[in-house]
């Protein structure tokens, strides 16, 4: 028997059933709107005043723009074409005015006819296309338009002023569907406005003066005054924050719940025999955070802690102090690392700090010792067999691999930590599989080295308290910054090289980064297998970035001859990998040419120097995280940014920022505010369909710090929700059950 199908609330209606099947289509492809509440969800970008036009001065090249103009002047030329009928091609030429600019629109063949006879001098329109240039002047070919004309006494006439009021939204769209198209779209959606279930609790929204939703959307798609649109946005930026917060508080509550083995160091164990071997005193910051760790490690039940700190903040000392509190307790601690290499690299450096309490149960190991073994997926299969049998039987306290060890083989005796490095890289599903390895949920320590500014971190790793190392410790030395401007001042780049020739001679070692791997065989088969365009043709017609391989060569014959280049990318096999950074480490290579396989953890304290080529391909905090590779001894480190972007433009403003300050936190917010929020919260929305819109990370410090707080006090006092329904099926809306895991990880 056929089921009678659920009636839907009217939110949940599928657009195809109200707007038609063809406009559905494309709102789904091309803006990934698929029911009425997503439409109504999909917000003007901007409004424009009905006597205000917007400025043609500053129109972006490239960009699909939707203007609101007066047509100044149109005409019709007639020119010899062997392709038109009767030999005579039409060419229709408008030239719009605002005031601040002129813009010429041009249309061809059969397009001309209808814009003919109604773009008459004085007219208004809102035009909308892609902008190009030619003869070095701005033009939209072929734009769509729709005229803006008074209602007639009738009514028969329709325009875009019937429905937008005193105000013309303008809604981001695509070449396939204009903003006037999607705002009559909404204007016949809206209606269902009224039934939108309002999640915030009526205490909330009262004690702040917020208007209720249904109002909001009115005003946001319909405003008659600034003050609708005021009003509005302040309401929808707390939908989105504060639902937002309910999840990540609804994490972090049952989290707590879960129980977990309270791990407290002795007195005189593995930990307080390392810090006497230590040959420094630990940083204030160091010591704080360390305090802020072992009271989570102490309680009953899982610790979830984010240690963000800056680069050579001395991080991997405090996790490994957390790590050898956990043995100390009887438990083991994994750690988590994103590459082999830097797996490689954090094994030796464990290694090397705890000596021989690094040879527990071997000839010559210390008496509270432990054994640290490494796990990745290109050991030999001895190796391997002996690591998994000192991880089952308890022999081997720390274990530092990569995601090898999330694999089923793997079995831990009392896994009690897990650290996990450059989080950003793993997946939620990696790791709550090492959680599962527990007999009771183990601890957890994420570490990031990119300096996230504090919203970013309530909104992405909400469900993390967060330790924040700012200070670096003592004997680091500072690294200058400066930018290179290859193409306008060549002698800058020879100088560069001089200055890495001068830095080798005085016993130094130096860095050369650069975009791309090179040896474009394999290179372009890859891209084109992704549907991606070929890596020599470059983006937009632009040379190609610089590459590893044709650099390398370069330097060795020319301007770094004599001097004993490397090259490290990631296609090398795990082993000659290694091998490159083990010869650069010992001082046997001058100059290694990497990609950004560097960027982290790779410590050299004898490297000074660092070149980045085609520096503006490069995003800021990747090119923070990379400057952080030099000035790790005793010798202030140098890094130099080269690129041949001219001096106005927007990635020369970007590298001279990273230039003028070393301060990662500042970064992340120029950072932020360059790219907005969605570049950086990239993936930690991926499961929420309903991402950020309204709500700017950096500019609404407050609303999300406030929503943290009201969300905490709701879940505390009602962790099901059961008496707010409408937070509930908000909720619902932004996460299904399994979006909810993606939420806060990228």
């Amino acid at each position: 028997m056929d089921r009678v199908p659920a009636l839907r609330e009217p939110l949940e209606q599928p657009l195809k059933s109200v707007l038609g099947p063809a406009t559905a289509k494309v709102m789904a492809e091309h803006l990934g709107l698929h029911t009425v509440g997503d439409l109504l969800h999909h917000y003007p970008r901007r409004y424009e005043e009905r006597g205000q036009l917007t400025h043609l001065a500053d129109l972006p090249m490239d960009e699909h723009v939707t203007v609101v103009a007066q047509v100044a002047d149109a005409r019709l030329h007639t020119f010899a074409s062997s392709r038109a009928p009767r030999g005579k091609g039409q060419r229709l030429e408008v030239t719009i005015t605002d005031g601040s600019g002129r813009l010429q629109l041009v249309f061809f063949g059969n397009g001309v006819h209808k814009p003919h006879k109604e773009l008459l001098p004085g007219t208004r329109a809102m035009f909308a296309g892609k902008v190009s240039v030619f003869n070095r002047r701005l033009q939209l070919a072929h734009p769509a338009y729709e005229l803006l004309r008074s209602d007639d006494a009738d009514g028969a006439a329709e325009s875009v002023e019937s429905w937008a009021g005193a105000l013309i939204p303008i809604y981001p769209a695509t070449a396939k569907l204009e903003s006037w198209k999607i705002g009559k779209a909404v204007q016949t959606v809206l209606p269902s406005a009224q039934e939108a279930v309002d999640p915030l609790p009526a205490s909330l929204r009262e004690g702040r003066g917020l208007v209720p939703l249904p109002e909001a959307l009115l005003k946001i798609h319909r405003p008659h005054t600034k003050a609708d649109i005021a009003d509005a946005r302040a309401r929808l930026k707390w939908d989105e924050a504060f639902v937002l917060q309910v999840a990540l508080a609804r994490r972090r509550h049952a989290d707590a719940q879960l129980p977990a083995v309270a791990r407290k160091p002795a007195p005189d164990g593995l930990l307080a025999a390392f810090d006497a071997r230590l040959p420094f005193t630990l940083t204030e910051g160091q010591q704080k955070v360390s305090r802020e760790i072992f009271a989570d490690l102490a309680t009953e039940h899982p610790m979830h802690r984010l240690l963000q700190g800056e680069v050579g903040s001395g991080k991997t000392l405090v996790a490994l102090r957390a790590m050898l509190a956990v043995v100390d307790a009887g438990g083991q601690a994994a750690m988590l690392a994103p590459t082999e290499v830097l797996a490689q690299q954090h094994h030796r450096s464990v290694v090397e700090m705890m000596g021989e309490l690094a040879e527990g149960g071997m000839l010559g190991g210390a008496e509270h010792g432990t054994k640290v073994v490494l796990l990745t997926g290109s050991m030999g299969a001895a190796a391997r067999r002996q690591a998994l049998l000192d991880l089952a039987t308890g022999e081997a306290g720390i274990v530092i691999g990569t995601h090898a060890l999330i694999e089923d083989k793997v079995q831990f005796h009392d896994l009690g930590l897990v650290v996990v490095d450059e989080q950003h890289r793993f997946g939620v599903e990696q790791r709550d599989a090492l959680r599962g390895k527990g007999k009771q949920p183990p601890h957890l320590l994420v570490m990031t080295a990119t300096p996230i500014p504090r919203t970013v971190a309530m909104t992405v790793f909400g469900d993390l308290e967060t330790s924040v190392l700012d200070q670096l410790p003592a004997g680091r030395s500072p690294i200058a910054s400066h930018v290179v401007p290859a193409a306008d001042k060549p002698h800058f780049l020879a100088r560069a090289w001089e200055r890495v020739r001068e830095e080798v001679a005085g016993g130094h070692q130096a860095y050369v980064v650069c975009p791309r791997i090179g040896d474009d065989a394999e290179e372009a088969a890859g891209t084109k297998k992704a549907g991606k365009k070929d890596p020599a043709e470059g983006e937009d017609g632009k040379r190609p970035p610089l590459a590893v391989l044709e650099v390398a060569e370069q330097l060795a014959r020319g301007p770094l001859k004599g001097l004993r280049v490397e090259v490290l990318h990631g296609r090398m096999q795990p082993d000659d990998k290694d091998a490159v950074m083990r010869r650069f480490a010992a001082g046997e290579a001058d100059v290694l040419v990497a990609t950004t396989v560097i960027e982290v953890g790779v410590n050299v304290p004898n490297a000074t120097v660092m070149v980045v080529m085609d520096a503006d391909r490069f995003g800021v905090s990747q090119l923070h995280q990379l400057r952080g590779r030099v000035g790790r001894g005793s010798a202030p480190g140098l890094c130099l940014l080269v690129t041949e972007m001219p001096e106005a433009s927007a990635a020369r403003q970007r590298l001279n920022a990273v230039a003028a300050t070393l301060d990662g936190f500042e970064l992340s917010r120029i950072d932020l505010e360059q790219r907005r929020e969605g570049d950086v919260l990239g993936q930690a929305q991926s499961g929420a369909r309903s991402s950020l819109r309204v709500l700017a990370v950096i500019e609404d410090e407050e609303v999300i710090a406030e929503a943290r707080r009201e969300a905490a006090a709701v879940v505390a006092a009602d962790p099901d929700l059961e008496h707010l329904p409408g937070l509930r099926t908000a909720l619902d809306a932004l996460l299904d059950a399994e979006r909810e895991q993606y939420l806060e990880k990228g």
